[in-house]
Parts: structure tokens; sequence; C-alpha cells
């Protein structure tokens, strides 16, 4: 997008909150009982003086977790809330595709629906008409025109609304994560239709949680967090904000006491790290899985040595390391010896979830001492291709043979 292409949507110092009761009244007498308890309320800001421009012609995406603001945020845009500070200035003609079904009436049937909503987006009646042929056809239900829509599944809904939305010659379209609905064909013809909009230069907000879809779609993604603008810029920068916000919390203790016991040696924690050395769950892609164990001698050994395998949720190994303890000739451990490791490895896996096996042997016999199936678990985050369980770097290159058959060149 050209940097000086004129502002379609314009937000300036928004902001919202909700009055949400400390007290759910249900019954008359509890109203009765405690007459005053339905005026307490606290205060739910879902906006704190956001500001960001759209550009005409801008596919915009915006990103956040649940409860971030964000669809607050886009019925802000639509006119289904009002702000209660701010402004918020729009250039063009507005389609929106927020709520399934929302505008539809269950009694009415589509053709019924389609005139209506055509009419309550700007469309003339006779326009609308027109255009009723190509709203069922996109939508797969010339079958069904004159059902009433009560007796429609939620697919059926959502396909009649998005292709409506289609032929109402919007400048700027509101759509809130409409590819998370209908079969996989639908979502196709979804796909299709975001590119074809794109090209034709239309002004699209998609609210979304999927990071394949921003990157695809999306000139601009902005994230929001807890009702502010955390980052606006580049939709693959957005997505690993988005991703980071999700998933570098932890909310799990570090492990204490004994998490694998043998009667020659136990396992005391095993845990995984981040550079500051702080306990995490989760790795982004291509981010180093820095794994920190501690184990401790029940009985005086000649040494162990410990296997460690990294395998994916359907117990798929996806590499193995063994780790020896200590010099191989001076590897006695003593009772109550501890022993720290720490394997730092490379992250060529895909998104998932995975976690560490361990097994440990006494040295120089091989015997078995002690197996830990998921002594540690985490979750590898990105939006990198599934391609595969791991994702190899691959340096190739590719000819073309100048003869052909009978030695002719071409």
């Amino acid at each position: 997008m050209s940097s000086d292409a004129p502002v379609a949507i314009r937000v300036t110092d928004l902001h919202k909150s909700f009055r949400i009761p400390t007290h759910r009244v249900d019954s008359l007498k509890e109203r009765v009982v405690r007459p005053f308890s339905a005026r307490d309320f606290r205060e739910l800001h879902a906006l704190k003086g956001i500001s960001f421009d759209v550009q005409r012609g801008e596919f915009f995406g915006i990103v956040g977790r649940n409860g971030s603001g964000k669809s607050t945020l886009l019925k802000l845009l639509a006119s289904i809330y009002r702000a209660d500070s701010g402004t918020i200035q729009m250039a063009g003609r507005l389609a929106p595709f927020i709520e399934l079904g929302v505008g539809f009436n269950s009694e009415l049937t589509a053709r019924e629906n389609i005139v209506l909503n055509g009419v309550m987006m700007g469309l003339t009646p006779q326009e609308t008409r027109n255009r009723l042929d190509a709203v069922v056809e996109f939508a797969e239900l010339e079958e069904f025109v004159d059902l009433k829509l009560k007796n429609y599944s939620s697919g059926m809904l959502v396909r009649l609304a998005f292709s409506l939305m289609l032929e109402v010659d919007a400048d700027i379209l509101l759509i809130d994560e409409v590819l998370a609905v209908g079969d996989a064909a639908f979502q196709q013809k979804c796909a299709d239709a975001f590119h074809s909009m794109k090209a034709a230069g239309k002004t699209i907000v998609l609210v979304t949680h999927d990071m394949g879809s921003v990157e695809s779609y999306c000139h601009r993604a902005m994230l929001i967090s807890d009702g502010n603008i955390t980052h606006v810029g580049e939709p693959d920068e957005v997505g690993r904000q988005y991703l980071r916000l999700n998933f570098e919390h932890n909310d799990n203790p570090t492990p204490t006491g004994s998490i694998g016991e043998g009667d020659d040696i136990r396992v005391l924690s095993a845990r995984l790290e981040d550079e500051a050395g702080e306990v995490i769950d989760s790795v982004e892609h291509g981010a180093a899985i820095n794994l920190r164990m501690e184990l401790e001698a029940v009985r005086d050994l000649p040494g162990v040595d410990v296997f460690l395998s990294v395998n994916d949720a359907d117990e798929a190994a996806v590499t193995k390391f063994g780790v020896t303890v200590g010099e191989v000739d001076a590897r006695d451990l003593k009772a109550g010896q501890r022993i720290q490791i720490r394997a730092d490895l490379g992250n060529p896996l895909a998104p998932g979830r995975y976690h560490f096996n361990c097994g440990i042997n006494r040295a120089f016999t091989g015997d078995v001492l002690l197996f830990v199936p998921n002594v540690v678990g985490f979750v590898v985050y990105g939006t990198a291709d599934d391609y595969g369980m791991v994702q190899i770097p691959v340096e190739y290159t590719a000819s073309i043979d100048t003869a052909v058959g009978g030695g002719i060149e071409r």
C-alpha cells in the first residue's frame, strides 16, 4: 500500500466502558430482599483511548486475545455500540459482517431476507432483486431460497450472509472471523472472494485469530491487548507479537520435589528456561529450546548415562540424544550427590505440542535405572507453514538438460 493513499477510516482517542452488575438478580424474591444490589456495578474498560488510520484500499487485520477489545472496536465501527468518547470517521459506504444472522428475520424466507437486508445496506429494492440470483448462487442455496431462515443450519446462514455482503457494493467491509465457519468448500470460496476484493481495492477490516489469514490477505495488522494498541505494522511481525502474547506466559510453578524416582536415582526437576533464566512452557519456532534438569543419586553408582527424546503429541520421536555424566575415568556418583544437566537444542520443530521423555542407564553395563515419560512438556508456536514435524533448511539447485532425445538442443 502507498503511504500517501487517502484515509478511509480514522479512529481518534476512542474509549468504551461497560457497567457490569456485581450481583445477579434472578428472581423477584432477590429483588425484594436486596433492593439495591442491582445498583452495584463494576466498570469494564474495553477500549482505553485507541487511535489508528486505515487507508483506502487497505486490507487491515485486527488481532488480539479473547477479551482484548477487538470485537468491541468492530461494533463501534459498525455503529452497533456508541463510544463513550473519541471519534470515528469513515469515507464510504459500510457493510458489516460481524455476527451470524444479525439483521435476518428467522420467520422470513431467504428471498425476503435478501431484499430486506439489501435495502438496509443501501441498495434499492430493484437493485437487490436484480442481484438476488447472484447471492443465492454464490451461497449455493438455490433449492432453499423460499425456505424460512428458522429452518436453516448455521452453515447455510453464514453462506447467505457472506454472499449478500459481496453484492452490496460497499466501499468498506467489516468482517469478524468469517473463515472460522462454513465447510471447507465455502471457506475456499471466501478465500477466493477475499483475494478478488483485495485486487479490486476494497477497504477491508478483518478481525481474526487466524494468523495465517492475516499474513495471506492483510497489508497491515494491529494487535490489541487489554484495550490498548500494542503493535501496528507488517502482518508477519504482528502475528509473532500476537503468538508471543498468547504463549509467553507461564501459570505453572517450577516443579518441586521428585518427579521421577527409582531405587538408584531420581529426577528432582525438569524445566525449560528462556534467555533470562525464567521458567517457560512454550518456545517460538526457531528459538533455542533450553532444557534444565536436576538428578540425585539415591545410592552409590559408577556413573550414569541420560538419554532424552523429543516426542510429539502422538508419541512419535522427533529426535534423541544422550548426555554423559562426568568424565570417562571419574564418573562415580555418591549417594545424595546431585547432577545438573543443561541442554540447549536447535528448534526446527513445526508449531505444535511436544514433550521430553527421559531414560537413565547405569554406566558401562547399560542397565536401565529409570524411565520418566513426559518429564517436561512444551508448545512450539509460530506462523511457519506446517509441512511436517520438523522444518529443515534446504539448499538446492535445479537445471534443465539442453539435450533432448536424438541430440536436438532447445
